[in-house]
């Protein structure tokens, strides 16, 4: 629906430069929105979400999905903004061995994982979502030496913008310093209006399109953006355990994802928006029933087979177990994960080794590196960076 300019650009000037800055309207968008036009991509998406919280209810453990879901995002989310990491990357650097690409990516991704489990950890002990959890999250998100000249965790006392060498010639300039807090107030007030009749996929859709126009800090602004989504969905509990994530979707139509975004500015065509984030729930949901069914039936299989091996079956199907839980391990890890001695998980290792199950990856005698080939491939798709 054509709505006009979706905010008002207001002159500015910065040192000694003239400029436009966009500040957004506050939500819900006015005209309503037209339901109609996304009514059967939201029953669709729906329909998957319940069959996708039916799915991990019943799995023998959550942790494997939660472990890798979570790592999956961190990845997706940070290639987007030009990190090269892999997903494999990102589990060596975890345990402490050097990865294939940049360590600075590597600790990128890291932190985006810090900050997720930070935000579900205080949503889950009752704090809700609001600027102070948002400031606490981007502070997660970007620590670091490098980064501290960034303002962590503070929203902007300065203009920004995307594009072009200063806000005169950028593709966008958004609000100025002054008016971030009463947008980002604006925007904490939208999330919980308990008067609001519209479904969380809705109401994530339209505050992540908000975040990003209002872009309150000097950097990390995206992935802060995305990670928004993810604390809301859960919060509003639409899943048994937080297993959504849409970065993969994002990156993947990465040219219609900015461009949809850049577009709502100017022509308040928030059901054009909306359409395509309710595609990308649903994609996302059948993309994580796929990829849990697929990982379920592959342990399925190893496992199978490891039951034959008699007495040495018990040490090494709880080995397996430990690789199905985090896909790539040292022999400490592993001891730690199943309380086996560093031989004992040594020796099972090497069973794994033998079956073809798991590789080891740094070809040393020390500190030794072993990965659970078919889990990261299975996780690994879409991964690779631009």
């Amino acid at each position: 629906m054509f709505r006009s300019r979706n905010g008002v650009y207001e002159r500015s000037q910065t040192e000694g430069v003239d400029f436009s800055a966009f500040i957004p309207n506050p939500l819900p968008p006015i005209p309503p929105l037209d339901m109609d036009q996304f009514h059967q991509g939201l029953e669709a998406a729906h329909l998957a979400l319940g069959y996708l919280d039916a799915m991990i209810v019943r799995l023998p453990s959550i942790e494997p999905v939660l472990f890798s879901y979570v790592r999956r995002e961190a990845i997706a989310s940070s290639q987007i903004e030009g990190t090269q990491s892999t997903f494999e990357d990102l589990l060596t650097f975890e345990l402490g061995g050097a990865p294939s690409t940049s360590l600075d990516d590597a600790a990128e991704v890291s932190n985006y994982v810090s900050a997720l489990q930070h935000g579900i950890s205080r949503l889950r002990d009752g704090f809700p979502i609001s600027s102070r959890l948002i400031r606490e999250v981007h502070e997660t998100l970007m620590q670091g030496e490098a980064r501290r000249h960034l303002m962590p965790g503070e929203y902007r006392r300065s203009q920004n913008w995307i594009g072009g060498s200063s806000p005169a010639t950028a593709m966008y300039v958004p609000p100025p310093p002054d008016d971030v807090l009463d947008c980002m107030s604006q925007l904490e007030q939208f999330i919980h209006d308990e008067r609001s009749t519209l479904p969380i996929v809705i109401k994530a859709g339209l505050a992540h399109a908000q975040f990003e126009s209002i872009h309150p800090f000097l950097d990390g602004n995206g992935r802060a953006g995305r990670l928004l989504i993810a604390l809301m969905l859960e919060a509003s509990e639409v899943l048994s355990e937080p297993a959504l994530y849409l970065s993969l979707y994002f990156k993947q139509r990465r040219p219609e994802y900015y461009s949809l975004l850049g577009q709502l500015r100017d022509n308040g065509d928030w059901e054009l928006w909306l359409r395509y984030f309710v595609d990308g729930v649903l994609w996302t949901a059948e993309d994580c029933i796929a990829v849990t069914e697929e990982l379920s039936a592959r342990f399925d299989v190893d496992q199978q087979q490891l039951r034959q091996l008699g007495r040495r079956a018990t040490s090494v199907v709880s080995a397996h177990e430990a690789f199905a839980r985090r896909p790539m391990l040292n022999l400490r890890e592993l001891s730690n994960e199943t309380g086996l001695s560093l031989n004992a998980a040594a020796s099972a290792t090497d069973t794994l080794i033998e079956l073809g199950i798991v590789a080891e990856r740094t070809g040393q005698r020390r500190n030794r590196i072993f990965a659970y080939d078919a889990y990261i491939s299975i996780l690994s798709r879409g991964g690779q960076p631009f």
